[in-house]
């Protein structure tokens, strides 16, 4: 999940995203067989980070466990998870780097808070770094972690799993007897502190979560079609959106405001909902008619979604290699990009205003998708043109887009054991990350001091950090 902070809001917007207790329709109360400040599922993590890669920029040899030389330019690495166990998300601080913190989930049916920040010899022993945060180990999942994600103000962190369960952690303040942090290392005591909040059980496996970008509430799609929706810290249930036939694939609170939720389904529907009301605002079948006999969730499910910038347009991908833009005022199909290769998944999209909205009306915005068939399109969507090609040698598996001031960038990531940073105005290829030894699931992209860090989710169950 790519995620999407907005730390631009006014008071008014700030206090709650039109989601109060009056309008709960359900709550799920808790079995009280999962304490509330349960020590075991906050436990700080002794287990190995490896750090020392060649440097920035620079390029190295390592043996692989099979004994294969392979080439390995990364900063550093974190090597929580167990061993030849998937990482399958990734996802950094809001306010990265301000804490430098990560939150991962994989096959292990764990998630780790840490810092994948490595040391630098050269900075004050005080600066936060892997070396001097212990990560948090997030337990209490039976089943692997598939999503994770922080709270709008990076003050709770969920993650979501197989085994239909959501659990929720929260920074715990204070706890070294100050309020207010003093110099860097105690800023860096301040974050080191987690308990575990709820868990929060839906009875089906986890698809995605999405945080609410201005307040407390957390989204969840479910591999049995419905949608979930809760009020943190309390846990209450807001809703449940059942709309949708076959499993739900993704989840977005459109931006500027993010009063209403659009959510994704292999039964090829789009649907856009109050959340106050729980029906659905419009519902549209993108790649097959609704309820038709000839619905195959193969060819015609959506798998992938992204919302622009302005929240009117939202891009969807099929199964089989078709990408539409929508509008998200009335749900019609505003064009079809034709480019990636019949039959193979669109795995990522995201949308990038290489203008920052400076020019009005949409210019300057592009859509990049990313498929199973390796290549990415950069598309110009008030044209539905093509303007750049990007090409990988196995598939893309995800995309991040870059913050400003290097909006112009995205970084793409690939079961071909690489993630490539692009110029997405031209399709020049601006630098290769290697160090994985296979599938790359993950990417996401953060500004630090002279630069911006590369943070990847690994198959081989390490996360691998780039310093450009």
């Amino acid at each position: 999940m790519s995620s999407q902070q907005h730390h631009e809001e006014d008071d008014h917007d700030h206090d709650d995203p039109n989601l109060d207790e009056e309008d709960i329709v359900e709550v799920v109360e808790d079995e009280g067989d999962e304490p509330m400040d349960d020590e075991d599922d906050n436990e700080q993590y002794d287990g190995e980070i490896i750090i020392g890669g060649p440097g920035p920029g620079e390029d190295d040899m390592v043996m692989d466990d099979e004994g294969e030389m392979r080439e390995d330019n990364s900063w550093g690495a974190s090597a929580l998870h167990s061993s030849q166990q998937s990482i399958f998300t990734i996802s950094l601080h809001p306010s990265f780097p301000n804490p430098p913190l990560a939150v991962s989930g994989g096959e292990d049916d764990a998630g780790f808070l840490f810092c994948p920040i490595p040391t630098d010899p050269s900075s004050s022993g005080s600066a936060f770094n892997s070396d001097n945060f212990p990560p948090t180990k997030l337990t209490g999942h039976t089943d692997s972690v598939v999503a994770a994600g922080w709270s709008f103000d990076g003050e709770m962190v969920a993650t979501g799993g197989m085994d239909g369960k959501v659990r929720v952690w929260r920074r715990v303040k204070g706890r070294n007897g100050s309020a207010e942090p003093q110099g860097d290392s105690h800023s860096i005591d301040e974050w080191k502190h987690w308990e575990f909040l709820t868990s929060l059980e839906t009875g089906s496996e986890i698809t995605w979560l999405q945080w609410h970008p201005k307040g407390n509430v957390l989204a969840a799609g479910c591999e049995d079609a419905t949608v979930w929706m809760w009020n943190l810290p309390s846990g209450n249930t807001l809703t449940v959106l059942s709309s949708h036939t076959f499993s739900t694939t993704a989840g977005i609170f459109p931006p500027p405001l993010g009063r209403q939720l659009l959510t994704a389904s292999l039964d090829s529907s789009l649907v856009l909902w109050d959340p106050k009301t729980s029906v659905p605002i419009w519902k549209s079948s993108k790649f097959m008619t609704a309820n038709s006999p000839e619905l195959d969730p193969a060819e015609h499910g959506i798998t992938s979604l992204a919302v622009s910038p302005n929240g009117q347009i939202a891009a969807v991908g099929s199964s089989a290699g078709k990408v539409k833009l929508v509008s998200l005022h009335k749900g019609d199909t505003l064009n079809t990009l034709v480019g990636h290769a019949q039959g193979e998944s669109i795995e990522a999209l995201v949308f990038v205003d290489l203008l920052g909205g400076a020019a009005g009306g949409g210019k300057g915005v592009v859509c990049v998708s990313g498929g199973t068939d390796g290549k990415g399109f950069v598309w110009d969507v008030n044209t539905g043109r093509v303007r750049a090609e990007l090409q990988h040698d196995e598939p893309i598996t995800s995309i991040a887009a870059h913050p400003s001031p290097f909006l112009h960038q995205v970084t793409t990531a690939s079961a071909d054991s690489t993630l490539k940073t692009w110029d997405i105005r031209t399709g020049a290829l601006l630098a290769t990350h290697k160090g994985h030894a296979g599938v790359v699931n993950g990417v996401a992209v953060a500004p630090v001091e002279g630069g911006q860090v590369i943070i990847s989710a690994g198959d081989e169950g390490v996360s691998l950090i780039w310093k450009l």
